[in-house]
């Protein structure tokens, strides 16, 4: 199972995180979030570095890239599937698109972007009046309706105690999940025990299945 923490932006935290190993870590790229990266942290990790945008220009995930070193963009706004291929024409990088889901049809614009050069993998979030963040998980039974052939990770709300449901989830194209305010001390700083707790828990469960 992939596992992606997300909202890093602290040297030391992000050092901390990297030591339990996983597989993706996101840096907040839009300036409304209390998480936003808005400079080059003084420590890199090495492992997929997701730069979550929303609403971006082309030209303001281009700079991202080169500052970050991003290996993945992840598009948290209302983007179409002519500005996904555009900023991957622009970047050479893969694309993650956010979907907010709050009911079945909510899967339905997914069809559009499997068709988006670039768009190779979705994030399903829990809608909300904003652009994520809710700290509140959807009903996971509704992604037994989406059909699609891109690959997810499941966000919104996840946190200790989860672990086995996560675990046992069976949709072919479910691989893996997006943490976040649940483990935090404070928005941008994650709390290590806890963290580690629940990523050992995870891939425990995941062994005994």
């Amino acid at each position: 199972m992939i596992i992606k923490v997300c909202g890093m932006r602290d040297a030391q935290n992000i050092r901390e995180v990297e030591s339990l190993h996983p597989d993706m870590m996101g840096f907040m790229c839009w300036n409304g979030s209390k998480r936003y990266v808005s400079g080059r942290p003084g420590y890199l990790p090495d492992v997929c570095r997701v730069g979550v945008f929303v609403n971006p220009t082309a030209d303001e995930v281009v700079q991202k890239v080169r500052e970050l070193g991003l290996n993945r963009i992840q598009l948290h706004g209302a983007e179409t599937p002519e500005l996904c291929r555009a900023i991957h024409k622009a970047t050479g990088l893969p694309i993650m698109k956010a979907i907010q889901v709050a009911q079945a049809s909510d899967f339905d614009v997914c069809n559009a972007f499997e068709r988006a050069d670039g768009v190779d993998m979705f994030l399903f979030d829990t809608k909300c009046s904003g652009w994520g963040g809710s700290g509140r998980s959807f009903d996971w039974s509704l992604l037994d309706s989406y059909d699609g052939s891109n690959p997810f990770i499941l966000a919104g709300g996840i946190g200790p105690g989860a672990e086995e449901r996560l675990v046992e989830i069976e949709h072919p194209k479910f691989r893996g999940i997006d943490l976040n305010s649940q483990f935090e001390v404070e928005p941008g700083l994650k709390e290590i025990n806890k963290l580690s707790v629940f990523i050992n828990n995870i891939r425990n469960y995941e062994q005994n299945k």
